[in-house]
């Protein structure tokens, strides 16, 4: 039971492909102008570079947005096999509108920290603070972050020794 899936979130193939494909674009684009019309030696480094890593982004946004994000009753996790975390770790989640989280997303704290890790369109962790969303639609961001509120919300409930 504790292995169920209750909630997915996960790039639907259209979004998938705009955001890759406006990531790519521009650094195709930046690419284009620095060898079409080449500028002084300073900005010329600025446009390949920034024209690379938007190429770069684009291929880890694709390799990204292949898995899925799964809730269960345990922890939260990336059908890639990561464990993003532990739902008995998590202390608070932010869904506001001024809340640094990405796109169509939440945040979430947790007690202890991890690793600095980035799944571009999909998720993000640094330290405390996990970011899910991006290119995913905001309904099964919605829908997951009221689940797992729900679940903190019971699990602090028992603790409390209140019913």
């Amino acid at each position: 039971m504790a292995d169920e899936v209750l909630v997915t979130v996960e790039a639907s193939g259209l979004r998938r492909i705009m955001g890759v494909g406006m990531l790519g674009a521009i650094g195709l684009m930046l690419l284009y102008v620095a060898s079409a019309t080449p500028p002084s030696l300073g900005w010329l480094v600025f446009l390949l570079g920034v024209g690379i890593g938007a190429l770069w982004l684009a291929v880890r946004m694709w390799q990204a947005t292949e898995h899925k994000i799964e809730l269960t009753e345990a922890e939260l996790r990336s059908t890639d096999g990561t464990v993003i975390a532990r739902v008995a770790d998590i202390e608070a989640i932010d869904r506001g509108y001024f809340a640094f989280k990405p796109s169509n997303g939440f945040l979430i704290r947790t007690a202890t920290p991890g690793g600095r890790t980035w799944q571009p369109g999909l998720w993000w962790r640094a330290g405390r603070r996990i970011g899910i969303g991006g290119v995913t639609p905001g309904s099964q961001s919605k829908s997951m972050s009221e689940i797992l509120a729900a679940m903190i919300a019971m699990r602090n409930q028992a603790g409390d020794g209140r019913l």
